[in-house]
Parts: structure tokens; C-alpha cells; sequence
């Protein structure tokens, strides 16, 4: 096991290193931030000497070997836009978002599971069929659609929730209801499929046979059996809600570091963007390794 994560740790290393320079060369090419930071009417000398103190003027392949040297040291640079490291700009973001993702997947992990097992053991009946249409219902429908028709209805037409913001409980309605509805949908069908594979499985008929309550067959016998592609799935959705809730963020102005990147993006504030890329990419590695040990901890046969 020690093996697995050791190599896991390697190519997530590797892909990190590729991320960064991807990162970094293409942030480059969005223009100069001397023209977005300086006045209109500023000189060129002003914006040589603003080039010059945060190390624009050199070839880009020097700026990218200096980063790298600073990276090495755990510097982040920066921030163009609010002149603070990079990485606690960044890491004040992430937190939000961390909240966000860790309260949806939650609440839709539990939810999924529930309803897919009830839906698995209740093939073809009404339950299983209006679980089966919400469940791609859900999967189907695009986050920006959901969450505009959510303000439009409650905040708008109806004025319950709040538009934007994180101050009180009722600011997270809106993007948790909107993160959930998709990753539900997706986790409820592989919930379902599982469960009904293991159902038939004959651990299952042996159970039943001695008499065996529906219950205890359901979520003590088949659940784990079923386990290894739910948890594949539900980490992916995590990991998806960490890397793309940009849409929802910026959409009802939540502070999180997918609202950071896209202002980033747009006032070329680079440090903030490597910064923010590589934060979301490490923490996207650490859960796919803590899917592994879950693996693992599953499957016994996983860890040789």
C-alpha cells in the first residue's frame, strides 16, 4: 500500500509540475498588467518601472525560472491586485470554498446513497421510477441554468433567499441547493446500479434465505459490497465541486477560489492565479490518494 501512494504521490507531482507551467505561460498571454494597473494617460517610463519592480521586463522563460526558484522556497509571490503574499489570498478564498464543497458533498453523499438503495430494492415500483427521472433530471441540467431560475424564483419573484453573500444561513441556500442537484443525480444512478449487481449477488439470496431482514441486506450486507464505484464517483464530484464551482460562485458572489481565479484572470493578477491553480490541484491529488485508501480499506485485495 505504501508502494501505491508513494507512485500516486509521484505522478501527482508531475502533473502538477506540467499544470504549472501550462499555468504560468498561458496566464502570459492575457496582456500586460501595466496597462490594466497604471492610468490611461500614464508614461512609458511609469510602466517600464512598474514592469521592472515586479520582474515583467524580463524573457518570459527567466520570470518562469525565478518563480520556480521561489516556489522551491515556498514563495507564492504577490499579489498584483491586493499586494499581499499570493498564498493568503488564495488560502482565505479556498476556505470558502472547502465549506462549500465539504457541507454539498455531505449532504448529497448521504442523500444519494439513501434514496439509491431504497430505489435498487424497489426495482421497476413507483419509487424507483420517480427517483430514476429526478435522479437524470438532475444530471442533465446545466448549474447556471439552475442557479439563474433559483433567483429568479426565490429571491426575485418570491424574495426568500438572498442573492449573494455568505453572512447568514440563508446565503448558502441557494449555492448548496444548486451544487447539489447534479452530483445527486449522478451518485443516485451508480447507487441504484450497484446495488441492484450486489443484490443478486448469492451472499445476498443466503442472507434472505436465513431470514434476514430487508433492512440489515440493504446497508450492511450489499452497501459495502457496493461501495468501490459510488466512491469513485463521489470523488470525483468532490473534486469537480472544488475545480468547477466557478460558475456558481461568481454567480451569486461567493467568496470562494472560483470567483478569486475568474477576477484574477481578468485583472492578469498571475501570482494569484498560479497560486490558486496549485492549491485546488494539490488538494484535487490529496483526495484522489484518500480515495485509494479508501479503496483499500474496502477491498482487502486492493492493498497488494
Amino acid at each position: 500500500m505504501k508502494t501505491m501512494l508513494g507512485k500516486r504521490a509521484v505522478s501527482s507531482l508531475i502533473s502538477l509540475f506540467v499544470l504549472i507551467v501550462m499555468v504560468f505561460f498561458l496566464s502570459r498571454l492575457t496582456g500586460d498588467p501595466a496597462a490594466l494597473y497604471l492610468p490611461v494617460d500614464a508614461s512609458e517610463e511609469m510602466r517600464q518601472n512598474f514592469r521592472e519592480i515586479h520582474g515583467l521586463n524580463d524573457p518570459v522563460i527567466v520570470q518562469f525560472g525565478r518563480y520556480i526558484g521561489d516556489l522551491v522556497q515556498l514563495d507564492f509571490g504577490e499579489s498584483l491586485r491586493k499586494a499581499r503574499p499570493a498564498i493568503d489570498v488564495v488560502l482565505e478564498a479556498f476556505v470558502w470554498t472547502l465549506w462549500l464543497a465539504l457541507i454539498t458533498m455531505a449532504l448529497v453523499s448521504v442523500a444519494a446513497i439513501v434514496v439509491g438503495s431504497i430505489a435498487a430494492f424497489n426495482v421497476g415500483r413507483p419509487f424507483d421510477r420517480v427517483a430514476s427521472v429526478l435522479s437524470l433530471i438532475g444530471a442533465s441540467a446545466p448549474d447556471f441554468w439552475i442557479a439563474i431560475v433559483g433567483i429568479v424564483v426565490f429571491s426575485v419573484s418570491y424574495g426568500l433567499l438572498p442573492t449573494s453573500g455568505t453572512g447568514t444561513v440563508w446565503h448558502w441556500i441557494l449555492p448548496i441547493a444548486v451544487l447539489f442537484i447534479r452530483p445527486f443525480g449522478l451518485i443516485l444512478q451508480i447507487v441504484r446500479g450497484s446495488m441492484i449487481n450486489a443484490l443478486g449477488s448469492p451472499y445476498v439470496k443466503t442472507a434472505r434465505a436465513k431470514g434476514v431482514k430487508n433492512r440489515p441486506v440493504i446497508f450492511v450486507h450489499t452497501l459495502r459490497n457496493a461501495m468501490l464505484p459510488v466512491i469513485t464517483v463521489i470523488g470525483d464530484q468532490a473534486a469537480a465541486l472544488l475545480n468547477g464551482a466557478v460558475v456558481v460562485e461568481t454567480i451569486f458572489g461567493f467568496p470562494g477560489v472560483g470567483k478569486l481565479m475568474i477576477d484574477s484572470i481578468l485583472q492578469r493578477d498571475f501570482n494569484v492565479i498560479l497560486a490558486a491553480i496549485m492549491v485546488t490541484a494539490i488538494a484535487i491529488f490529496l483526495m484522489n490518494i484518500l480515495i485509494d485508501i479508501a479503496y483499500a480499506l474496502l477491498d482487502p485485495r486492493i492493498r497488494t
